[in-house]
């Protein structure tokens, strides 16, 4: 994920993250409604409920009035993975998330234009990297022919 993300309901419940990209390109992403459910708790217990203007990253204040200045930025989003999931018992980075997400939706057979739309990739090439479908033997064309 490039720069801020925001909630936005669109007006209806449906739900939209704002994603700025590389090269400050924007996209609205469909957000599903168990996401957006936990999206809504956590700006609640950060003290930006009710407010989905805002970066999803936002700066926080501790109940003494200190706390961060500046927003959470890409970077720290990197490192944050990256240790929680070495709590975990493995190492990934916040990349291995948007990959993981990319396959498995490609794997339930999402339309590959639409993921490459999802992703905010220029290039369907670059998309066609997470898929893995065409390295399943039961996908190979030999199956598919009728003996």
């Amino acid at each position: 994920m490039g720069g801020g993300s925001a909630v936005d309901r669109g007006g209806g419940r449906r739900l939209y993250l704002k994603v700025t990209g590389k090269g400050e390109k924007v996209r609205y992403v469909p957000l599903h409604g168990i996401a957006g459910d936990l999206i809504d708790e956590y700006l609640s217990k950060a003290g930006h409920g009710g407010d989905h203007a805002g970066g999803l990253f936002r700066p926080f204040r501790d109940s003494r009035g200190g706390g961060r200045k500046k927003a959470i930025t890409p970077d720290s989003v990197y490192k944050l993975v990256k240790r929680y999931s070495a709590l975990l018992g493995f190492e990934i980075g916040a990349h291995a998330l948007r990959a993981t997400a990319a396959t498995n939706a490609l794997d339930h057979d999402a339309d590959i234009a639409k993921v490459q739309e999802w992703l905010g990739h220029a290039n369907i090439a670059t998309t066609r990297i997470y898929d893995h479908r065409k390295t399943r033997p039961e996908d190979s064309p030999t199956f598919k022919v009728s003996y």
